[in-house]
Formats: C-alpha cells, sequence, structure tokens
C-alpha cells in the first residue's frame, strides 16, 4: 500500500511538471478590440499618437494578461480586467495621468526635471524609473521604501 501511494506520487509529480512548461508562455496575438474595455480606454486617451503594433494574451496556468507594443517601442502590460500593469516608454514618458497623484507630487518636490521612463503597479508597491536612471520604489500608500 506505501509502495502504491509513492508511485502515485511520483506519477502526478510528473505530470505536473509535464504540463505546466506546456501553458507557460502562451502567447498569442490578438486584434485591439479584444483587449479588455479598460486597456483599450487606456490606449485611445493616453497613446492616441501611436499606433499599436502588436498586442497579445498571455495565457498562464492560473491567469492571463495582456501586453501591447506601440509603434514608438512604448510596451504595455494589463492584467485580465484591464489594469495597467507595468508602463515602459523607450523613448518619451509615462503619461502624467497614468501615473498616481501622490508619486507624481513626489516627483515634482524630490526630482524636479526627470520624467518618467517606466512604471510598475504590483498589489503593494509600485516601481517608477526616471529618466536620470534612477529606480524608485513605493509602498501601497505611496511612501518611499527604495532607492537604487
Amino acid at each position: 500500500m506505501k509502495r502504491t501511494i509513492q508511485t502515485m506520487t511520483i506519477v502526478v509529480c510528473c505530470l505536473m511538471a509535464y504540463l505546466m512548461p506546456a501553458n507557460a508562455d502562451n502567447n498569442k496575438p490578438i486584434q485591439v478590440k479584444e483587449l479588455p474595455v479598460k486597456a483599450q480606454t487606456v490606449l485611445t486617451q493616453h497613446f492616441t499618437n501611436q499606433k499599436v503594433v502588436l498586442a497579445t494574451i498571455e495565457s498562464g496556468i492560473i491567469d492571463k494578461s495582456y501586453d501591447v507594443v506601440l509603434q514608438n517601442g512604448t510596451k504595455l502590460e494589463f492584467d485580465k480586467k484591464g489594469n495597467v500593469t507595468e508602463i515602459d516608454c523607450k523613448q518619451g514618458a509615462v503619461p502624467e495621468k497614468l501615473i498616481p497623484q501622490a508619486i507624481y507630487t513626489y516627483l515634482q518636490e524630490n526630482q524636479p526635471g526627470q520624467t518618467v521612463r517606466k512604471i510598475e503597479f504590483n498589489k503593494n508597491e509600485y516601481e517608477v524609473e526616471l529618466s536620470n536612471g534612477l529606480d524608485i520604489t513605493f509602498n501601497k500608500h505611496f511612501q518611499v521604501i527604495d532607492i537604487d
């Protein structure tokens, strides 16, 4: 009996290890109209002068996300509901209306003249990369917790 349980455990582990990579990195090109409405709204309101070059959906084992690449090289990531999770502007700056007001105010007071090149939104923190190369991390209450 003990040997049967061990064998079944090994079989289940092997099966899971085999199936996980098959589902990971499952990017599929989609049309802009297939993005969640919130994502489409962000694109039309804040990136009106940029054409979408590529939009993909990434279906993981548990969740899915959307990636968008614009003509000027800007990359945006959205969660399954269409909320922005990352904006990476290779040329130019992240639109200030997409930067939380508390972070924008902090940057105006402490890093005047610098633009935000990249911002990542996580559940518990915000990571901001400035045009001078400085990385500032804020907690969910918009307090600075790290500067690199």
